[in-house]
């Protein structure tokens, strides 16, 4: 947890259901901040909809966004009580550990399914002295970011090198490429399916000729799939 929310007495938040990862969450409803109690757990006014004040459901995960413009940040949490403070009620809510910064896409995501397999420079060696990657998939792709079904949860913050498949032949296709992406996301999925989790991550790139081979790729996989 990144320490107490940073937010003013008053500002006014927008709130939305969490949806499946791939699906734009609709914010649509409007809370106030009271203040933070810890590191963990902060008050909000509880929200009017259809004229009558919101009841969650206690496993509903609840996506709360503040700021502006490059500043705009993102809180998940549950609603774990009704507090009452004098004659004003407000939601009590427990924070989970995503916090994460909006980025303005500049490029278009691509929803593509790819193979691909994922490392952490800092995972223990395997018997033969090299590290142990783990297979994951593609969720969407695009010039400067990846989101990627996988079985490893991840720290927001965190490093990981992804290997992104040969696609095509050698003559007109694109060779097996690694990119370094940023955690910005961690997402846990629906029991049942090949993946726990879901990530979105942000690409860091060494040189502008590795950033003019991711944007390539991209373009192949556009024209390939028909995107």
């Amino acid at each position: 947890m990144a320490g107490s929310l940073q937010i003013k007495h008053g500002t006014k938040i927008q709130l939305a259901y969490d949806v499946p990862p791939g699906q734009d969450p609709q914010f649509n409803m409007i809370c106030t901040f009271n203040k933070a109690l810890d590191e963990s757990a902060f008050l909000v006014s509880i929200p009017m909809v259809d004229g009558k004040l919101l009841i969650p459901e206690e496993t509903q995960k609840l996506l709360f966004r503040y700021g502006e413009g490059d500043g705009e940040s993102l809180v998940a949490g549950y609603v774990d009580d009704v507090v009452k403070e004098g004659i004003r009620r407000y939601w009590k809510v427990r924070r989970v550990t995503e916090q994460r910064h909006f980025v303005q896409r500049r490029d278009i995501r691509l929803k593509v399914e790819l193979p691909v397999t994922y490392q952490q420079d800092t995972w223990a060696l395997n018997s033969e002295g090299k590290i142990e990657k783990e297979n994951g998939e593609t969720m969407d792709i695009s010039n400067n970011g990846l989101a990627v079904y996988m079985n490893r949860w991840f720290q927001v913050g965190e490093t990981c090198i992804f290997t992104l498949p040969r696609l095509g032949n050698a003559g007109e296709g694109q060779a097996e490429r690694d990119v370094v992406g940023v955690v910005c996301w961690m997402r846990e999925l629906p029991k049942g399916g090949p993946f726990r989790f879901a990530a979105g991550t942000q690409l860091r790139f060494s040189s502008p000729e590795e950033k003019r081979k991711m944007q390539e790729y991209v373009a192949y996989v556009k024209q390939r799939y028909k995107l």
